[in-house]
């Protein structure tokens, strides 16, 4: 793998094929699948990742998705705008992504945010959040299909987003009542379960990439795992934190670093050069000297850009594949 750049997944506004134009025509050698929240909750990531689900039922409630005996309004009106989607995808790139992405929310994240039937999150029942997280491999693999298939068997990236993983295995997320918390989940349960969604991505011949834009990324947790990349937001990345990105990367596992900001800053933005410098800056941290000792990456925005200006989109879409290009030019 060479330097590259892609998208985390969200854009502003609510014209499809305008976003896929944009993404094709900014990070050529990765583009991704866009989702669009502002087509509302069934084109929102969580929608559209529920929307993938065959197994389970789930509806839009007035506290959120929740699941339900059967498919409702909102997951069915979520397969469809997919489909549709899919549709405007294959017509614009015909055939012409070697590679795409596709993003999916993770099963931590997915658990700490869907309700139970009865009320409260799933992230409270062991046995519920062990139906989802199954559901979500085969509904995975189902897509990953899909994908391959109509877009002439082109190699897919999963992108399992998890910003909620840091929360959950410390015990952070809210109870429905707001006065509580739920227990956290061990180490050995988190990785469980983020493997049997790498195992469904494998074998349906895709790769995965965990993102998490939260702090404290447990990159120990995902190391005994078999997910092939992180992607992580620079900017939070503590001192402390560079050995277990050492660790990651001597481990033969990539990195995805986020850096280019996902809503423009005030002010003077960030030129190319800017963000380069500073990536090599961190790579030299990291003990990695410029020129070919530095391993290859994905750069990408901090976070998804639904809260950006169509032209900020755009522009956060270039910088981060001309500082890949950046990268790859730079002397041995």
């Amino acid at each position: 793998m060479s330097n590259r750049a892609t998208g985390i997944g969200s854009m502003p506004g609510d014209d499809f094929e305008d976003s896929v134009q944009i993404v094709l025509g900014e990070v050529g050698d990765l583009p991704f699948l866009p989702e669009l929240p502002e087509r509302g909750a069934s084109g929102s990531m969580v929608g559209r990742t529920l929307g993938l689900i065959n197994d389970l039922g789930s509806d839009l409630q007035p506290a959120g998705w929740r699941l339900t005996d059967a498919p409702g309004a909102d997951q069915r009106r979520a397969r469809s705008l997919l489909a549709q989607d899919l549709d405007t995808v294959e017509e614009l790139t015909s055939g012409r992504a070697a590679t795409f992405k596709v993003q999916v929310v993770g099963p931590w994240t997915l658990a700490a945010t869907v309700e139970r039937p009865r009320g409260d999150k799933v992230l409270a029942d062991h046995g519920a959040r062990r139906d989802l997280a199954q559901a979500l491999a085969e509904g995975v693999r189902e897509h990953v299909a899909t994908v391959r298939r109509r877009l002439d068997g082109a190699a897919v990236v999963v992108q399992l987003d998890e910003p909620a993983l840091p929360a959950v295995l410390a015990g952070a997320i809210p109870t429905a009542s707001g006065f509580s918390r739920h227990r956290s989940v061990t180490a050995a349960d988190c990785a469980a379960t983020v493997q049997w969604l790498d195992d469904a991505i494998v074998t349906s011949g895709a790769t995965s990439v965990v993102h998490c834009c939260a702090a404290d990324v447990p990159f120990a947790v995902l190391r005994e795992t078999s997910v092939g990349a992180v992607s992580f937001d620079l900017s939070l990345l503590t001192r402390q934190e560079y050995d277990d990105v050492a660790g990651w990367i001597d481990a033969g596992r990539d990195v995805w670093p986020a850096i280019v900001p996902s809503v423009e800053p005030e002010g003077r933005a960030p030129s190319e050069a800017d963000l380069t410098r500073r990536l090599l800056t961190w790579w030299s941290a990291l003990g990695f000297s410029e020129g070919a000792s530095i391993p290859d990456c994905t750069v990408t925005p901090t976070c998804g850009l639904a809260g950006a200006s169509p032209g900020w989109a755009r522009q956060a879409l270039n910088l981060s594949e001309r500082v890949a290009r950046n990268l790859s030019a730079e002397p041995a």
